[in-house]
């Protein structure tokens, strides 16, 4: 997502279509035992391929699964090869007896140990504690935030990345070019604490971030039903993650694999393009290379279906330190489509949580690669993003999903899709 979703969010509520349907909440239908079956099949899965940064060996891995079962379902894939940044390695920062992990900021700028005072507003290693959000990139205010410690003298910078799960939450950077010439990592809120008395103090402290940072080939999986027909219907979703991304991709990529299996052997009148991009990390490299590459046209376009993060992902109780996870949907994520098909859409997504509430799809307002298909023109267009709890953070993991939440929100799609594709 190019925003954190506190500042997204601002701008989507700005907008909702106030159509029938949308304040009616409707009683969930039973998931079928086979769609339950068959979405847990895909999360463990997806989940067991581990780590998911761009062109490495767990999105690799998922990227040839996927092809596997693309073909299965009659699509003709292909790869499209693009690049991006990669580090291994650990980051730690010390002081004292206090040390911590630390997520290492891409592009990462790394040091065998930089020592020097710990800072609360400048100079030496500073501290940034960004305020309560569910932080997911490094562009805009977080990078202001940065670079005004630089020019205070700053030598390097961990960020606290405050939010819901009081986890390090990793951050997305551009493809192409470093935000920050000087090292900066990111600390988990819950372990902040040492640092933050010691930074009052302005204690010496040491950050090691002594790994290989390089660049490295990934690549997109594409595929095809070409009927001859005149247009084409999309589906696209992200593959990639910093981590293992259980909720933000697996549910997404579950509902994504149940839809275009739906969309093969469905009599629609178009040829069908599916896309399952990397890259996301890095402001959507992979959906910025498909669109302006090898996507359909939007004059050949008839609908392009995107399900992007946090499409089906757990909610928690929460009571104090206290987090237990809940068979329903964290309802912070959003459903954006284009006016003809807002009544459709508050139909077919009644009573899903978050989801119930449709907004107009515009560039203005999306995230993530949905931003980018908006941009690029494309009409008529619906999909969803969001950030659930434990978006962007390591242990984004099994306990954050629910094979009885993804199947009703690729039904929901493909009702929607029916309709609107109808001779």
């Amino acid at each position: 997502m190019s925003e954190p979703v506190q500042a997204s969010r601002r701008a989507v509520l700005g907008a909702p279509f106030l159509v029938a349907g949308t304040s009616a909440v409707a009683a969930a239908a039973p998931v079928a035992a086979a769609d339950e079956a068959e979405a847990r099949r895909i999360l463990e899965r997806y989940h067991g391929f581990g780590v998911k940064a761009s062109g490495g060996p767990g999105d690799t891995a998922t990227g040839v699964w996927l092809e596997d079962e693309l073909r299965a379902l009659g699509y003709a894939t292909a790869r499209q090869t693009i690049e991006t940044p990669a580090y291994e390695g650990e980051a730690t920062l010390t002081c004292g007896a206090a040390t911590a992990d630390l997520i290492p900021q891409a592009h990462v700028q790394t040091t065998p140990g930089l020592t020097a005072p710990l800072s609360l507003g400048g100079g030496g290693i500073s501290i940034l504690a960004l305020p309560y959000a569910r932080w997911s990139t490094a562009k805009g205010d977080v990078a202001r935030r940065v670079h005004a410690l630089f020019a205070k003298g700053a030598q390097a910078v961990v960020i606290v990345t405050t939010g819901p799960s009081g986890e390090a939450l990793a951050l997305n950077a551009p493809v192409d070019a470093p935000l920050f010439d000087r090292p900066v990592a990111v600390l988990a809120p819950k372990a902040a604490e040492p640092f933050l008395q010691a930074a009052a103090r302005g204690e010496t402290a040491t950050i090691a971030i002594p790994g290989r940072a390089f660049r490295r080939p990934a690549f997109n999986v594409t595929a095809k039903l070409d009927r001859k027909a005149a247009k084409w219907l999309v589906i696209s979703t992200p593959r990639s993650g910093w981590f293992t991304c259980a909720g933000e991709r697996g549910t997404g990529v579950a509902a994504w694999l149940m839809l275009v299996k739906w969309a093969a052997t469905a009599k629609l009148p178009v040829n069908v393009a599916v896309i399952a991009t990397t890259g996301h990390e890095y402001e959507y490299a992979g959906g910025e290379a498909f669109i302006h590459a090898l996507a359909p046209k939007p004059r050949d376009t008839a609908l392009w279906v995107h399900l992007g993060a946090n499409v089906a992902a757990r909610d928690w109780h929460e009571r104090g330190t206290f987090l237990s996870p809940l068979p329903s949907m964290d309802p912070q994520h959003f459903l954006l489509v284009s006016h003809p098909l807002a009544a459709a859409s508050a139909r077919a997504f009644a009573g899903m949580p978050g989801l119930e509430q449709v907004y107009e799809a515009d560039p203005r307002q999306a995230a993530g690669e949905l931003g980018s298909i908006l941009a690029a023109g494309y009409d008529p267009v619906m999909g969803i993003f969001g950030s659930h709890r434990f978006h962007h953070a390591r242990n984004d993991d099994l306990r954050c999903v629910s094979a009885a939440l993804a199947p009703p929100v690729a039904h929901a799609f493909a009702q929607v899709i029916a309709g609107a594709l109808k001779a």
